[in-house]
């Protein structure tokens, strides 16, 4: 039992930095291409990625809950992403190559990879560790971080870098797996709640599917009102990457808030704190940054409330909340 928790913990580790890994590699592949298109064609790249990488979640989340072997979706999300990362050095030593389409390729690839990889980490996350939202907290966590890192840093060292580790530590997550799921929580169990204030219930389709749409508005709601955080203030590099490393540690401290205290109770105290930093964040950066801690605080919440109510389809439920983060966004730059 000792070594199985042991296990478990480790995969637990290896997949959050993965999640920081793909994240970083799919923003520094994206920029260090900016210089090659002109200003329609960026958004259009940018644009096709985030359809891609965010709402087709769903799709692939059904296809996770069927598959038989998830280790193959980590294997088909590295394959892609690792075409993508090459694809973007071998552009870069072709100059006939470094125009739109070839551009559009690596985007979709990056979306599909990225797309694979982040609906088989949160299935595998409620697999491995149950439905227990220190743990989706964890797993969520690194992806902000990723993607301020590869913003700033983006270089041909840094997307090396990030290739050679992502592949690696991929293989090492296979391993690891193989080595817990024997052990690990049984289907039955795998979406029990964890926190104080859970408790079993059995509802019918109508009340379930209500529920999952009034969690994923919610989700919506959130992705806007940290949007509007983000675009709230001039983005220097220090920002960007102060910005990550706070939305990091509020969905992992959002995950053990809510453990403690009760998922209802925390998310009601969350939703005011950052309704109210909202409503006042011209007036300081650390407002801004604080209302935006809470916003990333309630996304290991919302996580568990919809692998509660769709049970045995966690990949399903991950991808659902992934993709109406992408109307929130777009309501937010062009509303």
């Amino acid at each position: 039992m000792q070594r199985t928790s042991c296990l478990r913990i480790g995969w637990m580790g290896v997949s959050t930095a993965l999640h920081f890994l793909v994240d970083g590699l799919c923003v520094c592949c994206l920029y260090l291409m900016s210089p090659w298109l002109d200003a329609s064609w960026l958004f259009t790249i940018f644009l096709t990625y985030n359809v891609l990488a965010f709402m087709t979640q769903p799709l692939t989340g059904a296809c996770a809950d069927r598959a038989l072997r998830p280790h193959q979706l980590l294997t088909g999300a590295v394959c892609l992403l690792a075409l993508a990362a090459l694809g973007v050095f071998s552009f870069s030593l072709a100059e006939d190559f470094r125009g739109p389409v070839g551009c559009m390729i690596v985007a979709l690839l990056l979306g599909m990879g990225n797309s694979l990889f982040h609906v088989w980490g949160g299935k595998q996350t409620v697999m491995l560790m149950g439905n227990d939202m220190r743990a989706l907290g964890c797993f969520v966590s690194s992806g902000a971080l990723g993607l301020a890192v590869g913003f700033v840093f983006s270089s041909w060292w840094l997307l090396a870098v990030l290739l050679s580790a992502m592949t690696f530590l991929a293989g090492v997550s296979v391993r690891l797996s193989g080595d817990v799921l024997p052990n690990g929580p049984s289907h039955e169990t795998i979406t029990r709640a964890c926190p104080p204030d859970g408790a079993e219930r059995h509802p019918g389709p109508v009340v379930v599917w209500t529920a999952v749409i009034l969690v994923a508005a919610f989700v919506m709601f959130r992705s806007y009102i940290g949007e509007v955080f983000s675009s709230s203030a001039t983005k220097t590099q220090t920002l960007v990457l102060l910005m990550g490393l706070v939305s990091m540690a509020g969905k992992m401290a959002g995950g053990w808030i809510a453990f403690r205290f009760g998922a209802a109770r925390s998310m009601a105290v969350m939703l005011l704190g950052f309704v109210g930093c909202f409503l006042f964040r011209q007036t300081h950066a650390v407002v801004l940054l604080s209302g935006l801690f809470l916003v990333n605080c309630t996304m290991p919440v919302t996580l568990y409330w919809a692998n509660g109510l769709l049970k045995g389809r966690e990949g399903l439920a991950f991808g659902i909340l992934a993709a109406v983060l992408v109307p929130g966004y777009l309501l937010a730059v062009f509303g």
